[in-house]
């Protein structure tokens, strides 16, 4: 039965399985290399999209209801409120900072967030000691209740039962949080999280006038349990948009709960993506070595055929299916290795860090994982396959047939497949320019890489009567046909080239953080400083040090709603801009340019400026609004739109740390409005951990309305991210290095039938094993070495464009990272050419010419 079916199959395909059934270890590094690549880019894909399915899956719990309705400095009017009742359940949430103090006079930055008896409207909150959340908060002997999370418990050394204040409210502490259902929906805080109730907030007298809070009012839409459709979600955020067009609010819906947490996550999928598919073509070359000795091996086969009158085309797809049909077992290979990523990260991620997580087998991704796969296989094994198909039958029994390259139109065949990678990455990248610059560089880092070999041979060829027998026989490997040059420089270069430039990128954002602490930028900032108190508040840091360098501008929070006309919301700005149009920002107005800011373009507004309202607007945000001086743009403050016109352009340099915003607006806009003061104080001595905790300490109890943030721990914060982050770069990288390290062996491996000659006609002439070691390891570190110089050159490129052009920091370059990455690869490449050359160091002279 079984023999009636193959005999059914086109000829190609038979000749493929009975070859096949035989044996597949001549395919093994093939196989590895497609198998490896595959699965981490659908695993990749798979993972980000579970959570993308996590959270929409969740969405509702996350956000807290179907839509959810934030504004700041200001509550909802009676009207608005009464139309959000209408359609469903209304829960209202306060956030703002303020500090908390223990018995002792320790003193923390805190996140409040003041619930109603509604919160938290969607999930529940999990305490420790277990209770009620109402019954946690509720009032009692010596105050309101409070629960907080485990961070500010630990670092004020509190115990359940223990009192704290904050403000001029006096709070027991009642019960660890340890979850919330929404957190994942709030901004990224510095400071610990607190929940009270609103009673207990207007108990605090924080809510001065001026002082920034921020009001989440969300709506699960229905008066039942009943989950409203999406369709329904629509219709009310269309009925509530119309009904109240100017209110100035952000609108927040169940499937769309952190559209920037979901675009860095798109972004940083696609990264990993792009280096998986570095390490898929890095192990290009042990595609194209496997298939050049399949190609080798099956010569008689061949030429057996073509004596027999099969045309060359036919031989030519009975190997080219052959390939296709090892390319497809290591494609489900590694699409079955791919698919295992979600259930493995959801085991760990359950147990690290509390993200919706909906493990599933994502068939896009699957997909795409497989396209790249087989594109890359036939982009590596064509031209090889290409040499079988245009040798005549005399030179394939001849051990000559693979020097001869394939014919032009093999070539073309595979930079088409190429031109179809490409046009697929792009096809399928969430950032276009991410990923057209990382396809430009890559390619540049290949073609150049294949120069480079071709000079490293021709300059061997001039340099073939060197000085020491040694290196006369490592410069001939070198310029022999067969070359490792070629592979080793392409596959060893590119790999080490990424991981220097991870290096380089990290150690500059590590030096610029490590920079800004040691630098004058500011030690700590204070916001909710009262106008009123704003001079006693600077006597008050003056007086922790005499050149304590201090400033202090107006704040408020303002949102941009329309541009030149256009809702905010209707507008498509670029990612790296699209933040601008997120929420409120923080505003300011002054009569002279901020500190460290440079206009551009445009005029300062005379001091006394009366008239329309003006702004000075970032000029990296303008030019991704489509802005210039003289159009107009409305924002919302305090709930009132304020229609003003750019006056003048800033670029501003964020890296001083100091007070600085996108938008500054003439004095005139918001007189008599009420706000707040940000202060900055910088000491000299920045190093100073008891002084800063006697200020911090004395700030909380004097100036209790007053939040205060040092920035070392917050620069310290966005350090252990960008760690976490650089260590998924690495662990994707890594995966170059092992595709590279099987591409290189094959390589070695294919060279060995060349090596094994020469070994022993040497060894019959005297030479030592140590000797052919010497010569052996000379060759791999002379290759090394170039690839390793060109690597730094390439690398460090590549780390500045991203530091300067996308990062907008200065690129430092450190060279002990850049070193050990060199000398690394360097040991790595001797080692490995070492290792595969093993076999013919240790063959014996005699032996070895009886089998000749």
């Amino acid at each position: 039965m079984r023999a009636r079916f193959i005999s059914r199959l086109p000829l190609a395909l038979r000749f493929a399985l009975r070859d096949l059934s035989g044996d597949l270890r001549g395919f093994s590094v093939f196989i590895a290399c497609i198998v490896i690549g595959v699965a981490a880019i659908s695993g990749v894909g798979a993972v980000s999209r579970s959570l993308a399915d996590g959270l929409a899956r969740e969405g509702r719990t996350i956000l807290g209801g179907d839509v959810s309705v934030a504004t700041t400095m200001r509550r909802l009017s009676p009207q608005e409120r009464e139309f959000l009742e209408r359609d469903g359940r209304v829960c209202e949430i306060g956030l703002m900072r303020a500090m908390a103090r223990s018995a002792s006079g320790e003193a923390a930055l805190i996140e409040i967030k003041a619930v109603d008896s509604a919160y938290p409207g969607q999930g529940a909150v999990g305490l420790t000691p277990a209770q009620p959340l109402a019954e946690a908060l509720a009032p009692r002997e010596g105050g309101f209740g409070l629960v907080a999370d485990a961070g500010l418990i630990a670092r004020l050394g509190l115990e359940i039962g223990d009192s704290v204040k904050i403000g001029s409210g006096s709070f027991i502490l009642t019960a660890e949080l340890s979850s919330e259902p929404d957190k994942l929906a709030g901004a990224f805080g510095f400071g610990a999280r607190v929940l009270m109730s609103q009673e207990a907030l207007k108990a605090t007298g924080l809510m001065q006038p001026g002082a920034v809070v921020r009001w989440l009012t969300r709506v699960s839409l229905g008066k039942t349990e009943a989950v409203a459709s999406d369709a329904e979600v629509k219709r009310f955020i269309t009925a509530l948009t119309a009904a109240f067009p100017d209110a100035g609010w952000d609108l927040r819906e169940r499937d769309a709960v952190s559209p920037q947490f979901s675009r860095s996550q798109e972004r940083f999928t696609q990264l990993l993506t792009l280096v998986a598919l570095t390490a898929l073509v890095a192990g290009g070359a042990g595609v194209a070595n496997a298939v050049s000795g399949f190609v080798a091996r099956k010569r008689d086969a061949f030429a057996i055929l073509k004596a027999l009158g099969a045309p060359a085309s036919r031989v030519f797809a009975m190997a080219l299916v052959e390939v296709l049909l090892v390319a497809g077992l290591a494609v489900i290979g590694g699409l079955a290795i791919g698919a295992t990523f979600p259930y493995l990260a959801d085991l760990s991620l359950s147990a690290s860090i509390p993200l919706p997580f909906a493990p599933t087998l994502d068939a896009r991704s699957l997909a795409v994982g497989a396209a790249y796969g087989l594109l890359v296989a036939l982009i590596f094994a064509l031209p090889p396959l290409g040499r079988a198909y245009g040798t005549p039958v005399a030179r394939l029994l001849r051990d000559e047939a693979e020097e001869k390259a394939p014919p032009r139109v093999f070539l073309l065949a595979a930079l088409a497949a190429a031109v179809v990678l490409v046009a697929l990455v792009m096809l399928t990248a969430a950032d276009k320019k991410l990923a057209a610059t990382y396809i430009a560089a890559t390619a540049t880092a290949f073609v150049l890489l294949r120069g480079v070999a071709a000079l490293v041979v021709r300059a061997a060829r001039r340099f073939a009567h060197a000085p020491g027998a040694r290196l006369r026989h490592a410069i001939g490997n070198i310029r022999r046909p067969k070359s490792l040059a070629a592979t080793l420089i392409v596959s060893l270069g590119v790999t080490q080239t990424l991981l220097v430039a991870l290096a380089l990128i990290e150690g500059s954002i590590h030096a610029e953080l490590f920079q800004a602490q040691k630098s004058r930028t500011p030690s700590f900032y204070f916001v909710d400083v009262a106008k009123e108190q704003a001079d006693e508040f600077a006597a008050f840091l003056s007086s922790f040090s005499a050149d304590a360098r201090i400033e202090h501008v107006p704040m408020m929070r303002g949102r941009i709603v329309a541009v030149k006309g256009a809702r905010s919301e209707n507008l498509k700005p670029p990612d790296d801009i699209a933040w601008a149009l997120e929420g409120d920002r923080g505003v300011t107005f002054a009569a002279t340019p901020p500190k460290g800011s440079e206009i551009v373009a445009g005029q300062w507004w005379e001091e006394g400026h009366s008239g329309p309202p003006l702004v000075s607007l970032e000029a990296r945000v303008a030019e991704g609004l489509g802005l210039a001086v003289g159009d107009e743009i409305v924002v919302n403050v305090l709930g009132r739109d304020l229609t003003v016109r750019i006056a003048n352009l800033r670029r501003v340099d964020w890296r001083s740390y100091g007070i600085n915003f996108m938008m500054v607006f003439s004095p005139d806009a918001f007189a008599d409005a009420p706000f707040s003061e940000i202060f900055t104080v910088a000491f000299a001595d920045r190093d100073d951990p008891q002084r800063d905790k006697r200020l911090t300490r004395e700030a909380a109890t004097r100036f209790p309305q007053v939040a205060a943030l040092r920035v070392k721990d917050a620069l310290e914060a966005v350090e252990k991210i960008a760690d976490q982050l650089t260590f998924a770069a690495r662990a994707a990288a890594g995966l170059a290095i092992v595709t590279a390290a099987l591409a290189l062996g094959s390589a070695v491996a294919a060279s060995q039938r060349g090596r094994q000659r020469d070994a022993i006609i040497l060894k019959t002439l005297g030479a030592t094993r140590a000797w052919l070691t010497g010569a052996f390891a000379l060759e791999f570190a002379l290759l090394g070495l170039v690839a390793g110089l060109f690597s730094v050159i390439a690398g460090a490129g590549a780390a500045a464009f991203i530091l300067e052009a996308l990062m907008r920091m200065d690129f430092v370059f450190r060279p002990w990272p850049v070193a050990l990455t060199t000398l690394g690869a360097l040991a790595f490449a001797v080692g490995l050419g070492l290792l595969g050359s093993w076999r013919v160091l240790g063959e014996k002279p005699g032996p070895a010419l009886r089998r000749q």
